[in-house]
């Protein structure tokens, strides 16, 4: 079965159980690593059995995957951080704003808080490069860069994950695990189970599955990858709450509203399955 994730902690930090031989399963993994915008155009093709994706995303791939109900990053009042050199108006006339992908939720909320604001699309690494060079106004950060953009002599001007939970009083579910409808699914169950067991590993040895974690740290330090990965993987990385149901239920919702894509059907694996 090829299984994909991001080049991120978290996404090593809950995986760390499954790829290591830590759990035990039957299921033998292909394991493949690309930034969250490459896999969510990469499932477009369907080339990937298990992938991370997208929320945004899932809206146009629902037909060919659906969503595990382990494995998603939800930000409780925190999420994807709009930052700029300075304190500006993002919504004025002529300013530009990097965002790390066409189908990341991060690119769909500001959408949402900012309907009529200019986007420029690039990977999430090269967001901050680009502000500070000063070829965007302003750039949507994600992944660690959500606590170490200060480092970098930058602001806050929102964060979204801040706006999303001010708006609706829910968590704001950013990517999800989604497995091909194609797969049987007596596979399906074993996968879920599989993921189950390593985000609960991964929690029961925070410390061990942190050390497998750190390769995709990109230079930050230990304490703030370990904040960074303990803020998103959670009970709801577990297994989804029915908080998180109704956030992703909303969340398409407005964006059928605002008129950017119809809502797809929220098809969740659930354990009750494997009972």
């Amino acid at each position: 079965m090829i299984v994909a994730h991001t080049p991120d902690a978290d996404d090593a930090f809950m995986f760390y159980g499954m790829l290591t031989g830590k759990i035990a399963t039957e299921i033998r993994v292909k394991h493949v690593v690309d930034d969250i915008e490459a896999l969510n155009r990469r499932a477009f093709g369907g080339e990937i059995d298990v992938t991370a994706l997208s929320v945004y995303a899932y809206a146009f791939l629902h037909s060919r995957y659906r969503i595990l109900s382990a494995g998603a990053s939800v930000g409780y009042g925190y999420g994807p951080v709009v930052v700029a050199k300075e304190q500006i108006d993002i919504e004025e006339e002529g300013r530009r704003v990097a965002i790390p992908g066409k189908y990341t939720t991060a690119s769909l909320v500001l959408r949402l808080a900012f309907p009529d604001i200019e986007t420029v699309e690039m990977r999430f690494d090269e967001v901050i490069p680009a502000l500070k060079r000063g070829e965007v106004d302003a750039g949507v950060v994600i992944h660690e860069a959500q606590l170490t953009y200060t480092m970098h002599g930058l602001q806050k001007i929102i964060d979204l994950g801040e706006w999303w939970h001010k708006k609706t009083h829910l968590p704001l579910p950013l990517g999800i695990n989604c497995i091909k409808r194609t797969i049987p699914i007596d596979q399906q169950i074993r996968f879920l189970e599989a993921m189950r067991e390593s985000v609960r590993y991964a929690l029961d040895h925070v410390d061990e599955a942190l050390e497998y974690a750190m390769r995709y740290s990109r230079g930050a330090d230990k304490a703030l990858v370990k904040k960074f990965v303990l803020m998103y993987v959670n009970r709801d990385t577990y297994e989804m709450s029915c908080d998180v149901v109704k956030a992703l239920d909303l969340l398409f919702d407005h964006t059928e509203r605002a008129g950017i894509i119809a809502r797809p059907p929220l098809d969740i694996l659930f354990p009750s399955v494997l009972k």
